[in-house]
């Protein structure tokens, strides 16, 4: 098939190119900038210049594919309605293109939110007021009633590798780095998903290829790891002191990215990996740590 990739220079979206072409697909990967069609050219996939916001560019493409894999979105927290409304006005555009046909269109979501109090599943649905892209993904889902084989894939939030990972873990590492010491929030019992690159970009290959329409899938590996685990091997690498940070000095710890790496937000993969038969094969968060990949520079 002609696939779309949005997002295709990024993280995610270059292990994911990636996967596709060597699945046999042609894939046409948007590029906004001179770098990010270096990046997409040189993954040897046909560069579609253009952004998410250029709507007439976005439906040109995607007339000209089989099928769309929408990884891209603007991670501004400052924007969040905004950049809500730029992801359903892209993922609209590319319904129409698609309707009738059959072809798949995949969508990225997460799985923060999803469940409280226990281990959120692929049949869970979060509530959209978490997050206004929440009800994006329903929106998603429910074109299969136009003709569109819809499928929503939701990342733990840390999808984990060697090279560039600018996330969470990163940002973690960065603050252990600056104060001295790795920190967890209260006893650090709660448990945070992991999933690795490349085994993210297994699955949404095998999503294209083989996913019924209306399908949830988790780009889960590890279902939940503890909080004080994580930054005990933060600790081990940086040979920083590790400690608790009480309720009442999170926020100025950890700044912003406290309210998220404090919630117990485990996550299964039991009917993705049942349904798609996906083995993630590669090294645990833990094991990327120990390696280096998070010096916090």
């Amino acid at each position: 098939m002609r696939i779309l990739v949005t997002g295709a220079s990024g993280w995610i979206g270059s292990a994911s190119v990636a996967e596709l072409l060597a699945a046999g697909h042609h894939v046409l990967g948007l590029a906004r900038s001179d770098a990010a069609a270096a990046r997409v050219a040189d993954l040897g996939a046909e560069v579609v210049r253009g952004t998410l916001e250029d709507l007439p560019g976005l439906r040109a493409a995607a007339a000209r594919a089989d099928g769309v894999v929408h990884l891209g979105y603007v991670h501004d927290f400052s924007r969040m309605e905004a950049a809500a409304q730029t992801d359903r006005a892209a993922i609209e555009t590319f319904a129409e293109a698609l309707a009738g046909t059959g072809g798949p269109l995949l969508i990225a979501s997460g799985t923060l939110g999803l469940a409280s109090g226990r281990v959120g599943t692929e049949r869970d649905m979060a509530d959209p007021a978490t997050h206004p892209r929440v009800a994006n993904a329903a929106y998603t889902l429910g074109l299969s009633a136009r003709g569109v084989r819809s499928m929503v894939v939701r990342f733990a939030p840390t999808v984990h590798g060697a090279g560039g990972d600018h996330g969470f873990v990163a940002v973690l590492s960065r603050i252990a780095r600056d104060r001295g010491v790795s920190g967890y929030p209260g006893e650090g019992l709660s448990r945070w998903p992991a999933v690795h690159r490349l085994d993210a970009a297994k699955l949404v290959q095998l999503a294209v290829d083989r996913a019924p329409a209306g399908t949830v899938l988790h780009a889960v590996a590890e279902e939940g790891i503890a909080t004080r685990e994580i930054a005990q091997a933060i600790g081990r690498f940086h040979r920083l002191p590790v400690g608790s940070i009480p309720a009442d000095q999170v926020a100025a710890h950890f700044g912003w990215i406290g309210m998220f790496f404090g919630a117990d937000a485990p996550a299964s993969n039991a009917i993705t990996r049942e349904l798609l038969g996906w083995a993630p094969t590669q090294p645990t968060l833990l094991d990327d740590i120990a390696a280096g990949h998070y010096p916090g520079t």
